[in-house]
This record gives structure tokens, C-alpha cells and sequence, in this order.
């Protein structure tokens, strides 16, 4: 599956190390082990395709019609378009996606710096190679899954997603016919009642290894070797089936506790030529073609030399440093949740990566603490939440003084404030890179390059 990049050529991957499968791309930040059952498509990491600020505010006023004319009054071509709300370009077709969307970032940004071509996709469905489905019945007891609606707990009941992996819609097809014959009931929200809240799949597109999550209220699952003979017999290709316990009246939609019911309870992925471990709570990117895009062009914009001391912020399981590790001459990651950085201190042992070193510490006293060493580093690279940066941040960079930042962005609205207060801090925005990593909605990935003045 290529990219494409609208209004010019393909990009050419950066070389990386191969190990015994196709090079692909991982990562990002905010742990998910805190992610929330949103009306969003979010598979459960804040990066999926909630509304950018202005742009969500201009469609709902009707400023940027989302469909040609000629489709305003047509019928949808996903059947569930009008009740779910996740995928508001759907009908729009993709060309006119990227533009709207380049338009969009070009407004924003251009006061800093200019925004070279969108980078889109190739074959821009069934990207998501990570699908949550909330499981719930109907009035006569029947098992229903789907998502919720946009701004809601009601439920689409759906069978299929043109956003979806295919196997994984299958998969969880599967699972809602088998529920009856096992006797297994689905969990009701209002009286607490019900063993089966959500199923969570994970693939890995570059391993073809496949994850299954059950979520229950209890450890208890009734004939449980025997309906992990029955999925597997349906679909031989599931690596793992794991157990995940939510018996809390909560919006999370996995719990503390989990055990696997077949195999290792953890899948591996490939991204830009690095071996990352994948687990239930895990944040890997939901777009594995574009997320490779993302870092490649992040590296890219830095124009490594090897000889430079690279801080990757936000660095979450290790992702951007890992794939820059063997750019630069030595990478120090910086994560605050120190689940991220158990897991990001196995991915480089994973890749025998033995110049990069992580820290359990939240970025901004970080560097403070660097600066007051007398430390120095020659690039950062930062990808904040979708909130984007803090002032104390900037100030902390400012202090360090790299010579470059590289900001991957998931919003264009807090980039561009962010790109005003850094260039008040004595950093100047080079160039801008919007990548599509969510087709068919407004969300927008950055990177921007900036160099100190």
C-alpha cells in the first residue's frame, strides 16, 4: 500500500534496518491504558479523528461542504453514516479530501512557514489496523456490536467498516455469533448486568499477527477452552486471545487486570525496519502505512548526520527514537508513564539498540534539569497531545537550545499557536509536511521543521 502525496511524487523510505520482513512504521504518544470509549472512531488512542478546532466549527456552519454538490442529497455509501458521525468526509471524494484539508493547515500555518504538498494514500480504506467494538444486545436479548455515536453512550449496532481492517470486522463478527450458543451475555450499562463489554483487535500489517482482547466484568469466562477452539477453528490466523477484567463503572474500556487465553497475550509489528512489541494497552499507531510516512519524513526533516544527540519527547514506547537510533550517535527518550517506558526500554533491547536511553520524567523538568548540567542535544524531536505544547515547555527549550525541533503535530490549531510562542522563543518554522494518517475525517498529522535564530 504507497502513499501518495497530492500535488507531487512519491517519498522514498529512509534506509533502516530490515528484520526479515517489509520495513513499516509505529508509535506515538498518549498511553493508552487512560483511553476513553468516545462516540469517536478512536480505536482507543487520541490520535484517531476527533475534529480540529476550526475545521469541525467551519463544517458545522456549512463553510466547507464535505461532498460535491451533486451528492449532498444522494444516499451515503456507508449505510451507517447518519447515525455514526466518526467519518464526517466520507462521501467526499479523496482528492478533494487533501485539498480541503491542505487548505485548512495552509491557512494556519503560512504566517510561519510554507506547507509543502499533503501526503496522502494510495488505497486510503481499511486503514485501522486497530478496532475496538462495544458489545451490547437489543430488546429481545440478542448480541449487537458496533461503536457509539458521535457525543454519546448509544450504540450503532455494525458489521462492517470501510475504515476497518477487514479481518478484524470478521473477526468480531465471529465472535457476536458464537455469544448465544456459549450462553454469554453482553453487558448492559444501565443495570450492570453481563459478562461481555468490548472486543478489541490488534494487528500487526507488516507480521500478520493478531490479537484478540476480551473485555468482561469478571475473570470468569464460561467455557473458555472451548470458545477459544471455536474463534480459532473460525480464524486460524489469531495469534493471541487475551482476557482483559473492567468491572469498574468507568469509560475506559480496558481494566487493570489481564491474562492470556491463548498464546503470548502480545503481537509484533514492524515499522521502518524496527521490531516493536505490541500489547493490549500499547500506543502503535492506528495507520501503519502513514505512520511510517510520519516518522520517515520527521527523520528526513532533520537531515541526520550521525554524529548528533537526539531527545525524542513524549517519546511514549520509544517509537521515533528507536527508528532514529541508527541516524544519530546517541538518543535520550523522555516519557512521564512509566508503563511507555518499561515498554520502550524492551523495544530497543528487542532491536539490540544500545545508543538510546529512556527516563522516566515529564519532559519539561527534563530539560530544565539538562540545561542546569550544561547539557547539551542537537535536535529534539517533540510530539505533544493534541492539546499540543505548554509555555513552560518552550521556555525549557528555549534554555536547552537545540540547534533543530522537529514537531510532529495531531492538530493544526495548537501548532500554529505553539509555532507563534516558539518563534517569540527564537526558533523559525523551515518547512511544513501535512500527512493524512486518518482519511475520511478531518483529523491532521504536521511535522515542521524548526531551527534556532
Amino acid at each position: 500500500m504507497a502513499e501518495k502525496k497530492f500535488g507531487g511524487s512519491n517519498k522514498k523510505s529512509l534506509p533502516g534496518r530490515e528484520t526479515g520482513n517489509r520495513k513499516k512504521t509505529v508509535f506515538k504518544k498518549d498511553n493508552e491504558i487512560k483511553e476513553k470509549t468516545s462516540a469517536k472512531r478512536s480505536s482507543l488512542d487520541r490520535k484517531s479523528a476527533p475534529a480540529n478546532g476550526r475545521m469541525a466549527k467551519a463544517l458545522r456552519q456549512g463553510k466547507t461542504d464535505t461532498r460535491r454538490n451533486d451528492e449532498v442529497h444522494a444516499a451515503s455509501r456507508c449505510p451507517y453514516f447518519k447515525k455514526c458521525g466518526a467519518c464526517q468526509m466520507i462521501d467526499t471524494p479523496y482528492d478533494k479530501q487533501l485539498r480541503q484539508k491542505h487548505a485548512h493547515v495552509k491557512e494556519l500555518l503560512e504566517p510561519y512557514t510554507k506547507v509543502a504538498s499533503f501526503v496522502g494514500m494510495e488505497e486510503p480504506e481499511h486503514y485501522r489496523c486497530k478496532v475496538h467494538a462495544v458489545f451490547t444486545h437489543d430488546k429481545k436479548g440478542n448480541p449487537l456490536s458496533g461503536i457509539y455515536r458521535e457525543g454519546t453512550h448509544e450504540v450503532v449496532p455494525i458489521d462492517s467498516c470501510l475504515l476497518e481492517d477487514q479481518k478484524a470486522d470478521a473477526i468480531i463478527a465471529t465472535i457476536r455469533g458464537m455469544l448465544k450458543s456459549f450462553k454469554i451475555k453482553t453487558y448492559d450499562e444501565d443495570n450492570g448486568f453481563g459478562l461481555l463489554r468490548h472486543v478489541l483487535i490488534r494487528i500487526g500489517k507488516n507480521t500478520g499477527e493478531i490479537m484478540v482482547v476480551l473485555v468482561t466484568v469478571s475473570p470468569i469466562f464460561p467455557s473458555k477452552n472451548n470458545f477459544v477452539k471455536a474463534l480459532r477453528q473460525a480464524h486460524p490466523e489469531i495469534t493471541t486471545i487475551v482476557l482483559n477484567v473492567n468491572d469498574k463503572q468507568t469509560s475506559m474500556i480496558l481494566g487493570d487486570k489481564e491474562k492470556p487465553m491463548y498464546g503470548p497475550g502480545f503481537i509484533y509489528d514492524i515499522c521502518c525496519g524496527m521490531k516493536f512489541k505490541i500489547s493490549p494497552k500499547s500506543f502503535y499507531q492506528v495507520n501503519p502505512v502513514q505512520q511510517e510516512v510520519l516518522y520517515n519524513t520527521a527523520i528526513e526533516m532533520a537531515e541526520l548526520k550521525g554524529d548528533e544527540v537526539a531527545l525524542d519527547c513524549y517519546c511514549g514506547v520509544g517509537t521515533i527514537g528507536i527508528i532514529a537510533s541508527p541516524h544519530v550517535k546517541e538518543v535520550i527518550g523522555v516519557e512521564l508513564n512509566k508503563d511507555a517506558v518499561k515498554d520502550a526500554n524492551l523495544n530497543a533491547k528487542i532491536n539490540n539498540i544500545d545508543n538510546i536511553t529512556f527516563y522516566n520524567n515529564d519532559a519539561t523538568v527534563f530539560m530544565q534539569q539538562m540545561a542546569a548540567s550544561g547539557d547539551k542535544v542537537d535536535v529534539v524531536f517533540m510530539d505533544p497531545p493534541r492539546a499540543g505544547s505548554t509555555p513552560e515547555f518552550i521556555e525549557s527549550l528555549k534554555i536547552l537550545s537545540p540547534k533543530k525541533v522537529v514537531y510532529i503535530s495531531c492538530s493544526p490549531d495548537s501548532l500554529a499557536r505553539d509555532l507563534g510562542i516558539l518563534k517569540k522563543n527564537g526558533f523559525k518554522a523551515e518547512k511544513a509536511i501535512p500527512v493524512d494518517m486518518f482519511p475520511f475525517t478531518r483529523s491532521i498529522e504536521t511535522v515542521v521543521l524548526l531551527t534556532r535564530t
